[in-house]
């Protein structure tokens, strides 16, 4: 074979080659195994979820006592159950700023606020207030 033949059969082989190579879909089958696994999706963006409601303005005692209602609906850590006269009595006796701070600040078994972390000082005291109203 004369050397024009084998150049000529080479660069026919690698036109073959890369017309391959730019076919569409080869393109598009070598763009899908390189693409990145996850999305990424920022705040803004049109892929974000929608924004969550904030509820303005502070949440009524009832509302808060939710929160509250896994230790005083069961007496739980000895709390004392929502409409127990004879066990809110005695912490009823030491009024409103004890239970207060009681409430807000944590005592024996109680955590501070219930371990409500976004309830205000005013929600908790709103929340006592509830509890004592419910247990008189």
């Amino acid at each position: 074979m004369s050397f024009k033949i084998i150049v000529s059969i080479a660069t026919l082989t690698v036109a073959i080659v890369l017309s391959a190579f730019s076919s569409a879909a080869v393109k598009d089958e070598i763009a899908d195994r390189i693409a990145p696994e996850g999305s990424l999706c920022m705040s803004g963006d049109d892929c974000a979820a929608a924004p969550v409601a904030v509820v303005s303005g502070p949440r009524s005692g009832a509302d808060v006592y939710n929160t509250c209602a896994a230790c005083h609906n069961t007496g739980a850590a000895g709390a004392p159950k929502l409409g127990d006269v004879a066990g809110w009595a005695p912490r009823i006796a030491k009024g409103n700023d004890t239970l207060y701070d009681h409430a807000i600040n944590g005592f024996n078994g109680m955590p501070a606020k219930g371990l409500c972390g976004n309830c205000s000082d005013d929600e908790i005291k709103a929340a006592v207030d509830y509890m004592v109203a419910e247990s008189q």
